[in-house]
């Protein structure tokens, strides 16, 4: 499967903070890395698919908790809004693989990039950390 989109567009910078373009070769879309004058190109999907199982282990575990906050939020409170919510925090994997292929809408990126969130790369496309300001820990919460 080709990643025909960069799900983290504009979102994406290198170790030194600059943003990171983003090209379509063969319908393939790719992050493109200044690598002292080189363009390392790296399939976007490589990269989302980091970003996206980081994402995915922050949830593991807090399902319960991230199913009744989103539930508060969207003001439905009941058995089935719970169950189809779970059903779709196990089911991630598929929901990954179908954001892949349809893209972030621009409003979400724009938004998140609004929120402080970023992707640091490397050269090699290898992701150094997921930046975001805003999902700090709960003040409760040991380590």
């Amino acid at each position: 499967m080709m990643a025909q989109h960069s799900l983290f567009a504009g979102l994406v910078v290198d170790e030194d903070d600059r943003g990171v373009d983003i090209v379509l070769v063969g319908g393939e879309s790719f992050y493109v890395v200044d690598d002292d004058g080189f363009l390392r190109h790296i399939e976007s999907e490589h990269v989302d698919r980091q970003v996206l199982d980081q994402l995915q282990e922050m949830v593991k575990g807090h399902e319960d908790i991230i199913s009744e906050g989103t539930m508060k939020m969207i003001g439905q409170e009941d058995i089935f809004t719970k169950a189809a919510i779970e059903t779709s925090l196990q089911n991630m994997d598929a929901q990954f693989d179908a954001l892949l292929q349809s893209g972030l809408p621009e409003d979400m990126r724009a938004y998140l990039g609004m929120m402080g969130f970023r992707v640091v790369i490397n050269v090699h496309g290898e992701v150094l950390r997921v930046e975001q300001p805003g999902a700090g820990t709960d003040p409760g919460e040991e380590y």
